[in-house]
């Protein structure tokens, strides 16, 4: 044992569990909201309201939470896992019956203080429920179809709820975290090629299905569908968003036109400029340099959480590690491939800098059970 690791260990538990936390991750995740209020602070045109000021005290609170559940035990949180994941689905079939409708969907309760969206809730509830359920479950049992029939239905159920809203970006992203924790866990891969040839089949049938008695998808996602295949079939209407962030995008160069010099933003023609489409006004403000310099953080990020998961011994706190860091990942890859045209525009926020108060709060309560796991690990 090294002299620092000794002087480490005969501090108080309390105050030790501080110096356990990873401050690396704690300033990335830090850096990239204060790059979320530089953006909003521009598209609010140099002030601090509407959108600066209650998003710093988001962030304030969800770092405070992040701390709070940092310090509890990572096996409380296994434990409390399968509570979680109910509480979530409950939260989701309330929405149904209960739910406040905007922009023509149903997702939101009204807690008093702000709007909550329960399916920001399952993506981490989920991502703890697989991963207590594959820590329970023995190695030899993980692709046997009787073991994987239970997580498909975890997946399947708030997959079917979340869709119903409509809301099919989150639908995406629960299918495809849920998903990513399976694979690590180790489930066979030809359970990943028969989901995928099963999508297709999917896809073909959702196409083949519009216009007709059985239509499987909303008009306005088909819509998005058309948008994502030929923006320019309809520029002034379903395909203008994704036209003036191309605009945006390219105008900024390598560069950009400067701080709060985004004529595209500063000039209305980027709708949503302060959430789905923020990383446009970026791109247009700082340029490629600007753009990458994000995506460099987000990395970061990424990268401290594989990093935290293999040194970790606990087969529950590297599966939450490294789910929480797909579901993270999914969160930027799906938003930046939206806004570029890559990818259909289906309302995905680009995380910690689009303005909001569920998606925030409840990806650092997700962060702060990340740190669970590295503060509590196993230490020799």
């Amino acid at each position: 044992m090294s002299y620092l690791e000794y002087n480490v260990k005969t501090i108080p538990a309390g105050p030790r569990k501080v110096l356990y936390l990873n401050w690396p991750l704690v300033l990335l995740l830090t850096a990239i909201a204060c790059v979320g209020f530089l953006m909003l602070y521009s598209v609010a045109g140099g002030s601090f309201r509407p959108w600066v000021e209650p998003q710093a005290k988001r962030f304030a609170v969800g770092l405070a939470v992040m701390f709070i559940v940092a310090m509890v035990p990572i096996r409380i949180w296994r434990n409390l896992s399968a509570l979680a994941y109910l509480v979530a689905l409950v939260l989701l079939v309330w929405v149904e019956f209960f739910g406040i409708v905007g922009m023509g969907a149903q997702r939101w309760i009204d807690i008093g203080f702000m709007r909550l969206q329960p399916s920001e809730l399952m993506k981490i509830s989920l991502v703890m429920m697989l991963a207590a359920y594959y820590d329970w479950l023995d190695l030899s049992k993980t692709s046997r179809p009787l073991w994987v029939i239970v997580p498909v239905m975890l997946i399947l159920l708030p997959v079917a709820l979340v869709l119903k809203q409509p809301d099919l970006g989150t639908s995406i992203l629960l299918l495809a975290g849920g998903g990513f924790v399976m694979f690590l866990a180790g489930v066979h891969w030809a359970y990943f090629a028969a989901v995928i040839a099963a999508g297709a089949g999917l896809v073909s049938a959702v196409l083949r299905s519009r216009g007709t008695d059985w239509q499987l998808l909303e008009d306005y996602q088909f819509r998005r569908i058309d948008t994502f295949l030929d923006p320019s079939s309809d520029p002034l209407g379903a395909g203008y968003h994704i036209t003036q962030s191309k605009i945006a995008l390219g105008s900024g160069g390598l560069t950009g036109r400067g701080f709060m010099q985004g004529t595209q933003s500063r000039l209305n023609f980027l709708p949503e400029k302060h959430t789905d489409f923020i990383f446009t006004t970026l791109a247009e403000e700082f340029g490629f340099f600007g753009g990458m310099s994000l995506l460099a953080l987000y990395a970061a990020v990424i990268v401290f959480c594989i990093a935290a998961a293999m040194t970790n011994r606990d087969r529950f706190s590297q599966l939450l590690t490294l789910g929480v860091a797909g579901t993270f990942f999914l969160f930027f890859a799906v938003n930046m491939s939206m806004v570029m045209g890559l990818a259909p525009v289906v309302g995905v926020p680009l995380p910690l800098v689009s303005y909001g108060g569920s998606a925030m709060l409840v990806l650092l309560a997700a962060f702060g059970l990340v740190q669970s796991a590295h503060v509590h690990k196993p230490r020799s």
